[in-house]
């Protein structure tokens, strides 16, 4: 064990954003590399905007994406309460020790902290040597009584014993605040490290709450793989060397170091996140693919409780290289259930003006009937040598058959869905298409 000792401090006001679980990650994964401590902290100050839901979705969400925090809600530790509203009496003492060293004093109902009037040397881990001075002494205390956002989270990184805090660049302007406060404490700052922003997709500025992509909870209900969001993530801002971008998480925690994380801004890209989860469902076990596939299955009812295991299994063996997701399964694999399938008229028009679609298919039928189960191995080489015996292409065949059994002309490879439809099934959709 490392002292090395991060935070991650969110606010229970709203929904768990791309951005603050990015600053999570990158948290949890310098703990992880260096074998410290990270610590959960919840900075729920807000009374008109705290709410526990929204608690529930910031644990879920680190939870999801495989987050585990070593201090904090649900996990205790020795520097605990880890609530800032449980946090009043440990900030009753660091504010009577102003007051008393003659850094405090009152004016307008307010706490206001006497600031040193010396120029701030921040060394940043990521950004180098930042220079800051603070012109104006500045509130601490609200008339109200509240402490303000600067004391408490100075207090709490002082008494939690935190090494480095590794946030959001929006913050580097508040940090010379915060090296006044920890020096009126007479007490060592941690080490700074402000990681670069999430710039939005399609133009300029930060990528806020609203913008489309932006929610983590988003992610959870268009099912897509936890891993896959959090490589996605520990590409904003850090890349391992030689241009890679699918990485186990054991490697980049081996890899991650905070002097290694860029200072430039990062572009969220939505088709980046979809083609690395593409690539997490690709390589997924079969077993894998299948338990997680079929809840989605039954919600949308594709599928049933009766419907036959195996051939759930079949039919998403040759269906997993295809698909970009596990929310686009059910609509790429509804025909295998139904006899009551759409037909795309695109895909139709299309195959319809490639000459005689239903002399093609009747020479099909003709062919398949002799043979007793339909297997890649006879098919392929089988209708190659139809096509040259009748002088037209393969793919003549291949598409008046794939759109006959299946309604269009998209999906897993034509003999692999022959084959996991069956004999009887195909030729009965090839006649009622025919018909």
């Amino acid at each position: 064990m490392s002292n090395v000792r991060v935070r991650f401090a969110p606010s229970p006001t709203g929904f768990f954003h791309i951005g603050g679980a990015r600053t999570a990650l990158f948290n949890w994964l310098y703990a992880r590399h260096t074998k410290g401590t990270f610590v959960l902290r919840i900075e729920d100050t807000d009374k008109e905007r705290d709410r526990p839901e929204f608690l529930q979705v910031i644990l879920d969400g680190l939870r999801w994406l495989g987050m585990d925090w070593d201090e904090g809600p649900e996990k205790g530790g020795n520097f605990g309460p880890y609530f800032q509203s449980q946090r009043g009496h440990i900030y009753e003492e660091y504010i009577t020790k102003l007051k008393e060293s003659g850094r405090a004093y009152e004016k307008e109902g307010a706490l206001w902290l006497k600031i040193s009037g010396e120029g701030q040397v921040i060394n940043d881990a990521i950004r180098g040597r930042v220079e800051r001075k603070e012109e104006e002494d500045f509130v601490i205390v609200r008339s109200n009584g509240t402490p303000v956002f600067h004391l408490v989270n100075v207090i709490d990184d002082l008494t939690m014993q935190i090494t480095h805090v590794i946030r959001g660049e929006d913050h580097l302007s508040n940090t010379s605040k915060h090296m006044e406060l920890f020096r009126a404490f007479e007490a060592t700052p941690p080490i700074y490290a402000h990681i670069p922003l999430i710039l939005k997709s399609d133009g300029p500025g930060k990528m806020s709450k609203r913008d489309r992509g932006a929610l983590i909870e988003e992610y959870q209900q268009r099912h897509f793989l936890p891993e896959a969001v959090r490589n996605f993530l520990c590409l904003l801002g850090w890349s391992p060397k030689e241009d890679r971008e699918i990485l186990p998480i054991e490697e980049v925690i081996s890899l991650f170091d905070i002097a290694n994380v860029n200072k430039n801004n990062a572009h969220f890209d939505e088709k980046k996140m979809a083609f690395i989860n593409c690539e997490y469902v690709k390589h997924l076990p079969l077993d894998s693919f299948v338990d997680k596939v079929k809840p989605i299955l039954l919600s949308s009812k594709v599928i049933d409780e009766n419907t036959d295991k195996d051939y759930i299994k079949d039919v998403l063996s040759i269906c997993q290289e295809k698909v970009r997701g596990l929310e686009d399964v059910p609509h790429f694999v509804g025909y295998f259930f139904t006899e009551n399938y759409p037909f795309d008229e695109k895909a139709k028009e299309k195959v319809m003006k490639k000459g005689n679609v239903n002399e093609r298919l009747e020479e099909f039928l003709a062919f398949i009937e002799p043979l007793n189960a339909l297997v890649e191995s006879e098919l392929e080489p089988g209708i190659k040598k139809l096509a040259e015996s009748k002088n037209v292409n393969t793919g003549d065949y291949i598409h008046a058959v794939r759109l006959a059994v299946s309604g269009t002309n998209v999906g897993p490879g034509i003999y692999g869905l022959i084959r996991v439809l069956g004999k009887t099934r195909v030729q009965q959709r090839i006649k009622k298409f025919i018909a």
